[in-house]
């Protein structure tokens, strides 16, 4: 396609209205736009060259404005990293862009198509302790409660926290050479937790961690979903890359406490997901706050506002606010989620609240998968 097509003079234009703030150019004369192609058809294909102190909101940017153009039916990124690894987003790297630096990992098997699974979910966090297996415990209940058919994946390979969320500790049955998931609440579940000892400790490296997430998603008979939920270990390792390589996931949950230190966490981990295309839904902020009941006043033990300090740098909505709860912590470790154990309390609530808008943010989306090419 030559230059004077229309199309793709409105793509060119469409992509010199974006201002990159690190360099105070627009994304065309500042050189990171490389290799674009515009089909007759409306394919828009092209290198997007993305340093990593450049926002990562950058991607979502040109790709919305893109879709926006009438006569674009597709838009496929190749995000370059010109200092180092790459991530191909939407198909893979294109004939200028370097290869990215090895994890350590095998390349992965083609991805899955996993129609039965329904909207594919991720939970996570930046860093520990923060609440991130009971949101999502809690979550895969509430949706469950609302009439949804749930399976939630216990990914945090190194501390499974779902098995004693959920009360459940039995081995798995195999039936035609897959995997039974268990079941507790409604919600179908899978985690390494039922697989070895309870004091067994996980040393196991990227290879290991990539084939248990696959078995968990090839292997196991998960039946018909509405929503497949991801509980993630903290941080943006192996996990994280296995997940987004190996199915199609409509985007992430980001859960934060409010101080400072936890934000800048998960501030990481949101810019990975935006980095392999995968949108962030929505923050949640947990153990906001403390309100006694008999006086009213409010304690906040962990500062307050980070969630929607977070929300606000990151461009995504804060989906809701968990407060500090007494006997939260007791109901989880009797496998009570606090939804099923006290769900008229005040955290039940708020997280009944994050469950309904996470599945009207989600509802009718349909996000192709991105390659992280290794």
């Amino acid at each position: 396609m030559t230059a004077s097509d229309p199309l793709e003079a409105r793509v060119t234009a469409a992509l010199s209205r974006i201002n990159n703030p690190r360099l105070d150019k627009d994304l065309v004369s500042a050189g990171l736009i490389l290799d674009l192609v515009v089909t007759p058809t409306g394919r828009v294909t092209f290198t997007f060259v993305l340093g990593r102190a450049d926002p990562g909101t950058l991607v979502r940017e040109a790709r919305t404005a893109l879709k926006a153009i009438d006569g674009v039916s597709e838009v496929k990124i190749t995000v370059v990293d010109p200092g180092g690894p790459t991530a191909a987003t939407h198909g893979p790297p294109g004939p200028t862009s370097a290869m990215p630096q090895s994890t350590g990992m095998p390349s992965p098997p083609p991805p899955i198509e996993s129609p039965n699974l329904g909207t594919v979910l991720a939970i996570s966090s930046g860093k520990g302790g923060v609440g991130k297996s009971t949101v999502a415990a809690n979550l895969a209940v509430a949706l469950t409660r609302d009439g949804k058919r749930v399976g939630l994946m216990d990914a945090d390979i190194y501390g499974p926290n779902i098995p004693r969320m959920f009360g459940v500790f039995d081995k798995p049955l195999v039936a035609g050479g897959r995997i039974r998931p268990l079941e507790a609440h409604g919600v179908k579940l899978m985690s390494i937790g039922f697989l070895v000892d309870r004091d067994s400790a996980a040393i196991w490296r990227g290879p290991i961690i990539m084939k248990v997430i696959q078995q968990f998603l090839r292997d196991v008979d998960w039946g018909e979903l509405d929503y497949f939920i991801v509980d993630l270990p903290p941080g943006t390792g192996d996990a994280q890359l296995s997940l987004v390589q190996s199915i199609q996931v409509a985007g992430a949950i980001i859960v934060t406490t409010p101080q400072e230190m936890a934000v800048g966490d998960a501030l990481r981990g949101a810019r990975m997901f935006e980095r392999v295309n995968v949108p962030v839904v929505g923050i949640v902020e947990n153990m906001s706050g403390y309100t006694d009941p008999e006086t009213g006043r409010r304690v906040e033990f962990f500062s307050a506002g980070g969630g929607s300090r977070l929300a606000a740098e990151v461009g995504a909505p804060l989906l809701g606010e968990v407060p500090l709860q007494p006997g939260l912590a007791h109901q989880a470790d009797r496998g009570e989620p606090v939804v099923i154990a006290a769900p008229e309390s005040p955290a039940a609530r708020a997280l009944g609240a994050i469950a309904r808008q996470t599945a009207r943010l989600l509802g009718g989306r349909s996000i192709r998968l991105p390659i992280i090419n290794q």
